[in-house]
């Protein structure tokens, strides 16, 4: 859409009338959250508040945050490490309740070597998790074999 208010218009309606059916919202969610603009970690910040998502609901955090780290590259590898951040925050968050969703989404953080630009970044992440005590067993394994062969 030419202008973010006529988008906003246009998900709005979509959301009014489907709001009822869990698996079209699950793909209302994905498709913002896959817009491919730096601005979308804001997006997907204000769209974690939304009355329809819910933390603890797995197929919610797929469709929002998993979507966002693993489809949207613009937003995700932003320069000032806002994406991974983002990642960061949710990991932090539903670590103790649900620790085998939390390491599933560590995944794009996991291939922080491949990112010149944001590997330091990437990296400081997944360190800040590692420091969580206790670190869940799931989380533990992913995290650790993802900084074992660091420098």
């Amino acid at each position: 859409y030419e202008t973010p208010v006529a988008r906003e218009q246009v998900l709005a309606a979509f959301y009014e009338r489907w709001q009822h059916e869990a698996l079209v919202v699950n793909q209302w969610f994905t498709i913002q959250a896959t817009r491919p603009a730096e601005d979308c970690v804001e997006s997907v910040r204000l769209l974690m508040e939304h009355d329809a998502f819910d933390w603890r609901n797995p197929n919610k955090l797929r469709a929002l945050v998993s979507a966002f780290a693993g489809a949207n590259p613009i937003a995700f590898h932003r320069a000032d490490g806002a994406g991974y951040r983002l990642l960061g925050d949710v990991i932090l968050k539903i670590q103790a309740s649900n620790p085998q969703i939390a390491a599933r989404m560590l995944a794009p953080l996991t291939r922080w070597r491949r990112y010149a630009a944001g590997q330091d970044l990437m990296r400081a992440v997944l360190e800040e998790i590692a420091a969580i005590d206790p670190l869940p067993k799931d989380i533990f394994e992913v995290v650790s074999r993802s900084l074992s062969d660091a420098p």
